[in-house]
């Protein structure tokens, strides 16, 4: 039912393209936005931060090829709004600039719907910065301007003062002009801009799609055909082009260039996530697993409140660490009642887990892996030791197995449980199909076996898919699976954590 009190627009500015450059404003409106229509060029990754239940709209425009007129998305926002509903019209780079965000806003104001502005950071500064080209220098440049490539085909004659753009602005930033670019070469030659003067061309800028070209005024368009350039993208004409020789730092990046998909799941993902974007790769966010809740805590329960019974606590992960303690506090307890047990953990960040609890881990194997943990107990001497694991369910059996072979007793308990989301897979489907994806990392067993469940319907042609990628797998157990599942694996790193898997990469690429 409509509501009788409007609800709000805001004209969100996504930025270029690198999900870092979205503003925090941007971010808090997509997270509280009823409604989210989108352009083409939003990174579709900001989408990701909506609440689950939010209308997606997808309103996209490329050259010849419109979802829906001008018209049909004033109409759209005005309709949404009318039924009292918060609107985020997220469009690519700044919604003022060249982004027809002034005849969205005039349209509000007719319909007397109120709405809000959200400056993005426009491509206009950002792709030129990324390609290392400053707009102004004061040795080279102290005036820019930004100009459509692309005006109103219905208008009778062009704004543009081309004379006074040739010869009076020190930098030109065209966007939208990649279809025009012999013209406004021409255009600018004839009004009296030197033919020499440097010109390039950034497609895909922010993204690890980004390229460049250079060339001088009288050559760029026979060089853009020459390199199939194709839109989006940022022609940028002064001398200030030539100190991106020297200041060209992201495509400098060791990782540059590289689509890499990281399987984690999403609240563990975020540190490898950084560590891969630092280094310049583009990386797609995929989770194969979520970490959830035991279905009982029964078992749990019981063993914490028998804890006296136990001589150690075994920790296999961070997520065992966390949700140990988690009912531990819960059950009105805290790390003394632990005072009489030794505590072991297999690999750094789980010790280190254990470490910010206040304990020093009695046992931490040199390799971080199952096998590494048994021989450790052999040396202490395992016969009738009562050893709590707190764990996953689906986790390997091989240390509570061997650890009773050895005379402990050993009881598993369900701190967690690992299941597959719901995870949209049209988008990594397209890109692996279409050979847009450099790598795939998996970081456990359970992440290689969701992946190629997730495709499941696709049959062999995902084994196929794949055999054009690069797998990067945490660990030989994590190896093994993937190749059990038809997959070749490119690198296994020598320790099994995410810092060695990321210096591996590194040095894969090198």
């Amino acid at each position: 039912m409509a509501s009788e009190k409007k609800g709000k627009v805001y004209l969100v500015g996504a930025g270029p393209g690198d999900p870092g450059l979205l503003t925090l404003k941007a971010k808090e409106c997509i997270e509280r936005a009823d409604v989210i229509v989108y352009d083409y060029l939003a990174n579709k990754a900001f989408l990701d931060y909506a609440d689950k239940k939010s209308e997606m709209i997808y309103v996209g425009k490329k050259a010849g090829a419109h979802t829906k007129s001008q018209e049909e998305i004033n109409k759209l926002i005005c309709d949404r709004a009318e039924k009292g509903l918060k609107v985020v019209r997220l469009k690519g780079g700044d919604p003022f600039i060249f982004g027809r965000g002034g005849e969205e806003a005039q349209e509000l104001v007719k319909a007397g719907i109120p709405f809000e502005i959200v400056p993005g950071i426009t491509s206009a500064i950002a792709v030129p910065a990324y390609a290392g080209i400053p707009l102004t220098h004061r040795d080279f440049s102290a005036t820019v301007a930004f100009i459509t490539g692309h005006e109103d085909p219905d208008k009778e004659e062009s704004n543009i003062e081309w004379k006074k753009l040739a010869t009076g602005v020190g930098t030109l930033v065209f966007l939208m002009g990649i279809g025009n670019l012999n013209k406004i070469a021409e255009e600018l030659i004839n009004q009296g801009r030197s033919a020499d003067t440097p010109v390039a061309i950034i497609c895909r800028g922010t993204v690890a799609a980004q390229k460049t070209i250079e060339g001088k005024l009288k050559d760029i368009a026979e060089i853009a055909k020459r390199e199939n350039v194709k839109p989006p993208g940022i022609i940028v004409i002064g001398d200030v082009v030539s100190l991106r020789a020297k200041l060209n730092w992201f495509e400098q990046k060791p990782l540059f260039g590289k689509r890499i998909i990281i399987t984690r799941a999403r609240e563990q993902a975020s540190y490898f996530l950084s560590l891969l974007s630092d280094l310049g790769a583009e990386c797609i966010e995929f989770p194969t697993i979520e970490i959830i809740p035991p279905v009982s805590l029964n078992r749990m329960d019981n063993a914490i409140k028998g804890i006296d019974d136990y001589d150690w606590i075994l920790f296999t992960s961070v997520n065992g660490v966390k949700y140990f303690f988690k009912r531990l506090y819960e059950l009105e307890k805290d790390v003394r009642y632990l005072k009489n047990i030794k505590v072991g953990a297999i690999g750094p960040k789980t010790a280190e887990a254990v470490y910010e609890k206040g304990i020093r881990p009695d046992l931490m194997p040199d390799e971080y892996k199952a096998e590494a943990v048994v021989e450790e107990y052999k040396k202490e001497g395992s016969k009738n030791l009562r050893i709590l694991l707190p764990r996953a369910a689906e986790a390997r059996e091989l240390i509570p197995e061997e650890l009773k072979k050895m005379g402990a007793h050993v009881d598993v308990v369900e701190a967690y449980r690992t299941i597959m989301p719901e995870t949209e897979t049209e988008r990594v489907r397209a890109m692996l199909m279409d050979g847009e994806i450099h790598m795939v990392t998996f970081t456990s067993s359970s992440t290689v076996t969701n992946f190629m469940t997730m495709f499941k319907e696709d049959g062999d042609k995902v084994k196929q898919w794949m055999e054009k990628v690069d797998i990067a797998c945490i660990g030989p157990i994590t190896a093994k699976t993937a190749q059990e599942n038809g997959l070749k694996v490119s690198i296994t790193p020598e320790e099994y954590t995410i810092e060695s898997l990321t210096r591996a990469i590194i040095k894969y690429y090198s």
